[in-house]
């Protein structure tokens, strides 16, 4: 039996690798690009909503001037003193926020907003996507997993809640397997989805974060988790 020579592969033409370099410098570029032009303009933005709210004594061209000692006709943008001026005021609104008179407050504007119709509805949804984005309570997904749905041989990437309690667990038909809350997100959506309840011993619990998994999701698929494939 002889061998049979394989031809070498054929080497790219010019065309060809010019378009390769293109791309692969533009993956390289666009993420860093989005991310320093969302990022540019969310700190412009909040410069111009809090910069017309300081006194003119503090404004940064005055500043300037002052700093020099002259009188300065240019007018300097610089970004980033309306974004520490909102933090700072942010943090003070926080320390008092958590004070008995801080609370005291808070609960008689609530009990305000709470007489006005179209305001407490905004003001009600507003609320509870903030505390749902920002709380430092300890109320996220547990872990990624998953799931045979919407039915046995497809599987569906999940994430543990917590394990089913109350009405829910003492309702369940078989109590010796309990059943564990998953929220199957929708792509490219995670933030809808459906909350169902299976038992333990059908959800498989996944290495990759929640991060990653909700990655993936988000990407349909497209981008895995940086991580060693498990072996059997």
């Amino acid at each position: 039996m002889t061998d049979q020579l394989t031809p070498p592969p054929k080497r790219p033409g010019l065309i060809a690798s010019l378009r390769s370099n293109f791309l692969t410098g533009l993956i390289i570029i666009a993420p860093i690009g989005l991310t320093a032009w969302l990022i540019w303009t969310v700190v412009g933005w909040i410069d111009g909503f809090v910069l017309p709210l300081v006194p003119d004594a503090y404004q940064p061209d005055r500043f300037i001037q002052q700093l020099l000692g002259r009188e300065v006709e240019q007018q300097f943008d610089i970004r980033g003193i309306g974004v520490i001026v909102f933090l700072v005021f942010t943090f003070i609104v926080g320390w008092m926020g958590k004070g008995f008179l801080g609370r005291s407050f808070l609960r008689w504007a609530e009990g305000l907003v709470d007489r006005m119709p179209v305001v407490r509805s905004i003001y009600s949804g507003v609320k509870q996507i903030a505390e749902t984005v920002f709380s430092q309570r300890d109320n996220s997904f547990e872990k990624a997993c998953m799931v045979e749905y919407p039915r046995r041989g497809m599987w569906a990437i999940g994430f543990v809640s917590t394990d089913a309690k109350g009405e829910i667990a003492a309702r369940a038909p078989d109590l010796s397997d309990p059943l564990v809350s998953v929220f199957i997100p929708t792509t490219p959506n995670p933030t809808s989805g459906f909350l169902l309840f299976f038992p333990k011993s059908d959800v498989i619990e996944l290495d990759m974060s929640v991060e990653d998994a909700a990655k993936l999701v988000i990407s349909a698929g497209l981008v895995y988790p940086n991580e060693k494939l498990v072996e059997d």
